[in-house]
């Protein structure tokens, strides 16, 4: 709830404020200062915004290292299916050769 205060309707309010404002007196000098509270308010809106950009790129590399963990301790990654069965002696069947036509 806060949070949501805080992204949404704390810019929206500041920036309606500056709006009502310079309506009530639609005067240079008011739109001067009306001006500088929509500014105030749009700028509450673009850190919140950036700051979201900021965290997201946090979440992403935990899910990288997550990734990077499960490929360490089985072989491969989750994305993949995994692979092929071990031969009898607890090898791996090497891959195919691409095969080329022409």
């Amino acid at each position: 709830m806060i949070l949501r205060v805080t992204r949404f309707w704390l810019p929206a309010i500041v920036v309606a404020i500056g709006l009502i404002l310079w309506l009530i007196e639609p005067t240079v000098d008011r739109a001067e200062g009306s001006a500088g509270i929509i500014g105030a308010g749009l700028s509450i809106w673009l850190l919140n915004l950036l700051y979201r950009i900021g965290v997201k790129g946090d979440s992403e590399r935990n899910e990288e290292d997550e990734a990077r963990a499960f490929f360490d301790e089985h072989g491969y990654w989750p994305d993949e299916e995994p692979p092929a069965s071990k031969g009898p002696r607890g090898t791996r069947t090497p891959p195919r050769a691409p095969r080329h036509s022409g």
